[in-house]
């Protein structure tokens, strides 16, 4: 006990004189913070640091080694901040990454080194911006990009409603020793085309109305050279979206109808065509949801937001594909005018569609989206995307976007990208059981909710394979994935925000399609 005492006491001297340093720089400017990575062996609970780690280690002269070495093992995830190493840093936080030479986990479907990199570089940046940092550097870990998109994610806030006296700081970062700098630039790019869409579905419904929503998609687009052209209710009349108005009827904000358009590839080629479902508010309608939580629903609009994202990435990348998008943004509201359960309307394919569930509001736009695609455009694919089932919430809460697709060939193209952007996906059955389940019903062609327990998220997607026409068809349901994060299941994505996702694994996704000799966006 006698020889333990002394080691207790300087530690406790140490720590002390470390806070005394920090609190008497409280009135410097200069709050430069710095990450750095560590690994730590399951078995023999040895660290190692990273190449980046092991220079400032030297340069410090063996501080930093010392100080782990006495302190608890920094786990995968978590974070030790040491201040009083270097006059240069005013914190130093070392972050943990697990195992070293990690990889592609088969079992998780996830690259488990890039995934723990975000989530180390997250740590550790959201740790050094509670502690005031004005600026931070980052050790690229063994992935640069990956280390971006995590502290870019992780430090996020969407804060456009606080007066400047309530906003949080969000320091820049920087990479800190290593020369991918091009590949740190990539992550951060990615990073912030998923924020666009976080900050898009985040804003209130009463600052992102219909109107609003478009006029935020010509800001974004516009400047990167794509074609934005945004349609009114006259336009949605005479090109027969009635199952969108339908819905849009029960709301006085007025709707529309975004097409955007994007050549990268040559004149010829077939185009990728998305359709994001862009619900600015769903009250549920007649069949109006719970009001504890229902406020989450000004997210509804998250496929809309993410197809946005997406074009904008798409053209500032200059991928060498042709993109067209269709979006119809609206509300669901209970009003007179509202659409109510047991209305029949026949979609512009000549097919009727039975309202069995006011709720059901977002495979009505879809759907009119996948006919006018169907009528209008010869694509090489089509991809949907939206907030459709809290039946995807239950089956696989946020961990995955659920995939539908008639193409073996795009899915696993799709969960290859999942895997690779840490957006991992989960692929779901489009059996004819599921279409027995929606057509056929008394009256109507198709019900939009159709019969029989369970099986939801499936229903819905046999009801939108309905007006598919076309070989090459995925659509993504991001209820549990796109919307907000209620718990923390992603660390770099913070709890009681928007997700924004699935952007970045989009954009890899599109970029195999465009480069299929490459295997990552560069």
């Amino acid at each position: 006990m006698a020889a333990v005492l002394p080691k207790i006491v300087r530690n406790l001297f140490r720590r002390r004189s470390l806070f005394q340093v920090r609190w008497a720089s409280d009135e410097c400017a200069n709050r430069k913070g710095l990450i750095l990575g560590v690994y730590l062996d399951p078995e023999c609970k040895e660290h190692k640091f990273t190449s980046a780690a092991a220079k400032f280690n030297n340069q410090v002269g063996g501080k930093l080694e010392e100080l782990i070495r006495d302190g608890k093992p920094i786990t995968e995830g978590k974070s030790a901040v040491f201040q009083n190493l270097d006059p240069e840093y005013y914190s130093v936080a070392v972050v943990g990454l697990g195992k070293q030479n990690a990889g592609y986990n088969p079992l998780e479907n996830l690259d488990e080194c890039k995934e723990n990199v975000r989530i180390a570089a997250a740590a550790g940046a959201r740790e050094l911006q509670r502690l005031g940092a004005s600026a931070i550097q980052i050790d690229g870990m063994g992935s640069a990009e990956a280390a971006a998109e995590g502290a870019s994610l992780g430090l996020w806030r969407y804060q456009e409603c606080l007066s400047a006296d309530h906003k949080i700081d969000i320091p820049p970062i920087d990479l800190f020793y290593d020369d991918d700098k091009e590949e740190w630039e990539r992550g951060i790019f990615k990073a912030e085309a998923q924020n666009i869409a976080r900050r898009l579905t985040d804003a209130p419904a009463n600052l992102m109305t219909p109107p609003v929503f478009a006029q935020h998609a010509v800001d974004l687009l516009c400047p990167c050279g794509i074609g934005v052209e945004v349609f009114d209710r006259d336009w949605a009349e005479t090109n027969k979206f009635r199952l969108f108005l339908h819905v849009a009827r029960g709301s006085c904000e007025q709707p529309v109808v975004l097409k955007l358009s994007y050549c990268g590839g040559m004149a010829e080629e077939k185009p990728v065509v998305f359709i994001g479902s862009g619900v600015c508010f769903d009250s549920g309608g007649l069949c109006l949801k719970k009001c504890r939580g229902m406020s989450k629903y000004r997210g509804d609009m998250a496929g809309a937001a993410v197809i946005v994202a997406l074009m904008r990435a798409i053209s500032v990348l200059s991928l060498p594909i042709n993109a067209n998008a269709i979006i119809p943004v609206c509300e669901n509201m209970p009003s007179g005018m509202a659409m109510r359960p047991g209305d029949i309307v026949r979609c512009m394919n000549n097919k009727t569609v039975l309202i069995d569930d006011t709720d059901n509001e977002g495979r009505l736009l879809i759907a009119d989206a996948l006919a006018f695609t169907a009528q209008n455009f010869v694509p090489r694919m089509v991809v949907d995307v939206g907030t459709l089932t809290e039946g995807m919430v239950a089956a696989v809460g946020s961990a995955a976007t659920g995939v539908y697709t008639s193409s073996n060939e795009m899915w696993k193209e799709i969960s290859k990208a999942g895997a690779i952007t840490g957006d991992r996906v989960w692929r779901f059955p489009l059996w004819k059981y599921f279409t027995k389940k929606v057509v056929g019903i008394r009256n109507a062609d198709v019900s939009n909710r159709g019969f029989g327990p369970g099986g939801g998220p499936c229903r819905a997607a046999a009801f939108l394979r309905e007006f598919v026409d076309c070989a090459e068809w995925v659509h993504l349901d991001i209820a549990g994935s796109g919307m907000l994060m209620e718990t923390e299941d992603v660390p770099y994505m913070p709890i009681h925000r928007m997700s924004g996702r699935p952007v970045r694994m989009l954009l890899q996704f599109m970029y195999q399609l465009a480069c299929p000799s490459k295997p990552e966006v560069d």
